[in-house]
């Protein structure tokens, strides 16, 4: 396995942790930016990504948001934590490293980001990759609950009724229809891998996940709610690509609103059979779609 180097960006009095899979060599590859979702997840879910610095020699780079995972911070008062935060940290990350040319790859929330951050600057990005993410999170609330649909009529209930006790899934009933839930569309699988299992551990979870997304992954009540970027990234310059499961949260319906959006050229990937975390259980195929679609922007 490629050399894993680690440390810490110092950002608003707080310290941002990386890590650093292989070296930045002279063959023509740059290195790859991985932007994970929450906000709050923490990198770990999307950890084998590494695996793609030994099967194509590239340099993997991850980094914990501020408020999550080694990135960890006191209690914050809501106000605290806003887009901007995580997008002046971004720009923070990559002058810290000295990433001047290189990909960027983000999941879900880290995609919307990712989309944002382009948006406003695009230094030294060569292309992107953008996994899961919509542009209109009332697309993403009304996918959600047209997907709790397909779920037995008593798991509908149960998650209605968690929901109306603000994310409490407190009983057997409420937690067997959480869990159905991300086997069919967020994780793809059960049981979960452990890196998986490992990133959304309490510990890791960053408080910024309540304030920001609200009290489960497809109810969403807090500031996020109002995400509105869809007359915004036609003006997104780098090279884009689209990639999801046909499985995902991130639906088709939701992915191609996104597309559309998009500057012509932009292109779109999708994975039979993948939920949101397509890593988990189609690894190939999504390092594939990446690998083939940033080594054109070499």
């Amino acid at each position: 396995m490629a050399e894993m180097k680690s440390g810490y960006v110092d950002y608003k009095g707080f310290k941002t942790y990386y890590e650093i899979y292989g070296e930045r060599k002279d063959n023509g590859k740059k290195p790859l930016l991985i932007l994970h979702g929450g906000p709050g997840d923490t990198h770990l879910y999307l950890l084998n990504y590494r695996d793609m610095a030994d099967l194509y020699d590239r340099q993997i780079i991850f980094y914990d948001q501020i408020g999550c995972g080694k990135s960890n911070i006191p209690h914050q008062e809501d106000d605290f934590y806003n887009y901007d935060l995580w997008i002046d940290e971004y720009y923070t990350v990559i002058d810290a490293l000295g990433l001047d040319d290189f990909h960027l790859f983000g999941n879900s929330w880290g995609g919307m980001l990712a989309m944002m951050c382009m948006i406003k600057d695009d230094r030294g990005v060569a292309s992107m990759v953008v996994n899961g993410s919509p542009v209109d999170n009332h697309t993403w609330l009304s996918e959600a609950n047209r997907l709790i649909m397909y779920l037995p009529e008593e798991m509908q209930q149960a998650i209605a009724d968690a929901e109306a006790e603000g994310g409490l899934y407190n009983t057997p009933e409420r937690e067997a229809a959480y869990m159905e839930y991300y086997r069919r569309h967020v994780v793809g699988c059960d049981p979960w891998p452990d890196y998986v299992q490992e990133a959304f551990k309490p510990e890791n979870v960053g408080e910024c996940f309540g304030v920001m997304q609200g009290s489960s992954e497809f109810v969403m009540t807090g500031k996020m709610k109002d995400f509105y970027i869809k007359d915004q990234v036609k003006d997104i310059k780098v090279p884009t690509m689209l990639l999801s499961g046909t499985n995902d949260e991130a639906t088709p319906y939701l992915i191609k609103e996104c597309y559309d959006a998009m500057p012509a050229g932009t292109e779109w990937v999708l994975v039979q059979g993948a939920a949101h975390i397509g890593n988990a259980t189609h690894a190939k195929e999504y390092f594939e779609a990446v690998e083939n679609f940033i080594s054109r922007h070499e």
